[in-house]
């Protein structure tokens, strides 16, 4: 009984968090003529909602592509007129065609705010609460756990904040990597699927994916038994990819259109396979998408609570020029401290520095082979972990007080930016180091049950 009455506190201090951050502005809020992102949600449910399916993805008299025209997979329209359905019992004004644009109120705020949290709470948490519960490890680890993995305040400052709904694209991926560990191939399959249908940029998930499931079905022989796992896997992706795409299947216009849409080449989008060392390609194209590399590092808070923090609040501070923009400074602030005293005293990030806590023993004595003397002083990498803390307030300070100079006026984000990737090509260096000496999904696979 009171294993669960601390799952509850927790659940309640995190979705109190949620509420709280979405109380402040978004994206886009009063500043035409294109809004923001809000907006942007906004408009597919009108466009959803309004027009017949097979013109959601073209440009028309009634759906101009240029205004927020719909960029994202099938199932996100699906959720769209999901919500617009609901917009229309309580206001048909929210979702009018043409006279609903940039329409804001704070009616229609706090139905755009609920899409999010119910969202959040119905895909998201589960998949969090699911993957922590199944851990070794006593109950009390379990619950710190899961209070500081679902206070990460990356995605709530994106989602609750900014807006957006990430939390169901990532939601579904996590559902999908519990299908892998747990051998449910193809519950997994059709988790990572309905993800990918979700937001393209799940392609960053797709490699690890598509290489575990094949590896599975390989050390099965494929003569056997591992060619039927494969058969089914084949089927069930498939038949997923078909059930999302069928309205759009009538015609080979209609689905070259929705791929233009998801992959507009034009804008130098360009974002497939891995999560970290990808973003680093594409930084400065989405900046955002540090929320996919991030959900994986929030898996390993109960193993490396000391990196995986300090990444996550790295991942949290890239995005400032973006929360800036939007009026987030105050809750990003909170959040961030509040992440940083959570983890610090409820998973002891700043006592687990040693060479064995961060898992980097196999690595040191590799080293020692040809640098006898080799250490990595536990004293020097929280003089390292301080240092950034202080490089990070300070720019956010810089950033949030300051008026760049005429000549150079995105100083403030160049600079974010450059610290930013230094971090993440140092972390890219340290996960790749870790995965090389023991590789982590068996680890996992030892301590999941």
């Amino acid at each position: 009984m009171e294993r669960w009455s601390l799952i509850a506190i927790t659940l309640a201090i995190s979705l109190t968090v949620r509420w709280a951050v979405s109380l402040n502005p978004y994206s886009g809020a009063g500043k035409p003529p294109m809004f923001g992102d809000y907006e942007a949600q906004r408009h597919w449910q009108e466009i959803t909602f309004n027009l017949p399916i097979h013109q959601w993805y073209f440009n028309t008299s009634s759906n101009n592509l240029k205004y927020w025209g719909l960029d994202y997979p099938p199932l996100t329209a699906y959720h769209s007129l999901i919500c617009a359905y609901v917009a229309e019992l309580i206001n048909p004004e929210w979702i009018a065609l043409h006279t609903s644009h940039g329409y804001e109120s704070l009616g229609h705020k706090l139905f755009m705010r609920a899409t999010v949290f119910v969202a959040d709470l119905a895909v998201y948490v589960p998949a969090i609460l699911c993957y922590i519960h199944h851990c070794e490890g006593p109950e009390s680890k379990k619950v710190s756990s899961m209070l500081c993995a679902l206070l990460y305040p990356g995605l709530i400052l994106i989602d609750h904040g900014h807006f957006q709904y990430n939390s169901i694209s990532l939601g579904l991926a996590l559902w999908g990597w519990l299908g892998l560990v747990f051998d449910r191939v193809l519950f997994g399959s059709v988790a990572f699927c309905l993800a990918l249908n979700y937001k393209q940029m799940e392609l960053y998930h797709a490699l690890p994916f598509f290489c575990y499931l094949l590896g599975n079905c390989l050390k099965r022989d494929l003569k056997g038994e591992g060619m039927m796992r494969l058969i089914k896997i084949a089927f069930t992706v498939l038949i997923s990819f078909a059930c999302c795409w069928l309205p759009f299947l009538t015609s080979l216009q209609q689905s070259l259109q929705v791929f233009q849409r998801l992959f507009p080449v034009e804008r130098g989008l360009f974002e497939v396979n891995c999560s970290l060392s990808f973003f680093l390609f594409s930084f400065q194209v989405h900046e955002k998408s540090i929320l996919l590399a991030a959900l994986p590092v929030l898996l390993l808070l109960h193993e490396i609570p000391f990196m995986a923090t300090w990444f996550l609040l790295v991942s949290t501070f890239s995005m400032l020029p973006l929360l800036l923009k939007d009026g987030l400074l105050l809750p990003y602030t909170i959040t961030s401290l509040a992440f940083l005293l959570v983890t610090t005293k409820l998973l002891s990030a700043f006592e687990k520095v040693s060479v064995e806590d961060l898992q980097l023993q196999p690595f040191s004595q590799g080293v020692r082979r040809y640098i006898p003397h080799f250490t990595i002083p536990a004293h020097l990498v929280k003089l390292a972990f301080f240092l950034s803390i202080f490089a990070m307030a300070t720019l956010s300070l810089i950033s949030a007080t300051l008026v760049p100079p005429p000549q150079l006026p995105d100083l403030f984000p160049v600079l974010v930016s450059l610290f930013s990737c230094i971090h993440f090509l140092i972390f890219l260096t340290y996960f790749n180091i870790l995965h090389q000496s023991e590789p982590l999904y068996k680890k996992h696979q030892r301590k999941v049950k």
